[in-house]
């Protein structure tokens, strides 16, 4: 099975930082945010991953190589201009299996096992969804989930981690080059019955401003003082 990651936003919320670092070279505890998923995927038994790039893409093409240094062989799937997620999933279709993959989001730290993903059959759904306790910057959460399936009841709502267990079947409709956003095409599915999920309790963090960067720094920081 393989992996992708998607790394080709440019990180507005981050800015000014972002404007010469790409937000997935953005350092936490020491080293990138892609580097802490690169470490656990490899950990988990993955050997392939996929990367797609656009903004300051040569940054992060020329850190982490073809990923030998993490055990990993990364392939890139270069976007002229950000294509959002979805048509950033169809257009590195071509690298990716016919089969099911594992996607995550660069701009989140987590300590999820993503071996709990690997090898998952998805049977008849077409995406498996990691959904976590709604943090504050996201009360009204994202879908509702019962007895394993996700659904857009009104309550209770979790939010999606950017974790998922994907079938290319989701974004088939999608063509190669064109921009298009995944969370139409997750809510659509989720109408239809064909989204599964599991709720995850443990370290989650969504990176995608300032402030909650250097939440997640402070945090680090009170862990390594505290095994000290």
């Amino acid at each position: 099975m393989k992996a992708m990651i998607l790394a080709a936003g440019r990180g507005e919320r981050l800015r000014p930082l972002t404007d010469a670092v790409p937000k997935a070279l953005v350092e936490v505890g020491g080293k990138p945010l892609v580097a802490w998923h690169l470490e656990r995927l490899a950990a988990a038994g993955f050997a392939e991953v996929v990367m797609n790039v656009s903004h300051l893409a040569e940054q992060i093409m020329t850190r982490l190589g073809d990923g030998s240094a993490f055990g990993l062989r990364i392939r890139y799937s270069l976007e002229e201009v950000p294509l959002e997620t979805a048509g950033g999933l169809a257009h590195a279709r071509g690298l990716l299996s016919e089969g099911a993959f594992l996607l995550v989001n660069a701009d989140i730290f987590c300590d999820y096992d993503f071996r709990r993903l690997r090898g998952r059959s998805l049977d008849a759904a077409l995406a498996h969804l990691v959904l976590v306790p709604n943090p504050g910057h996201r009360a009204g959460g994202d879908f509702s989930l019962s007895a394993g399936r996700i659904g857009n009841a009104a309550a209770p709502r979790y939010t999606y981690a950017g974790i998922a267990l994907v079938s290319p079947g989701l974004f088939a409709g999608i063509e190669g080059g064109t921009k298009a956003p995944l969370a139409p095409l997750l809510r659509a599915a989720a109408e239809r019955g064909q989204l599964s999920g599991e709720i995850y309790d443990g370290l989650w963090r969504d990176v995608g401003t300032a402030e909650r960067l250097a939440e997640l720094e402070t945090m680090m920081m009170a862990k390594d003082a505290a095994r000290s």
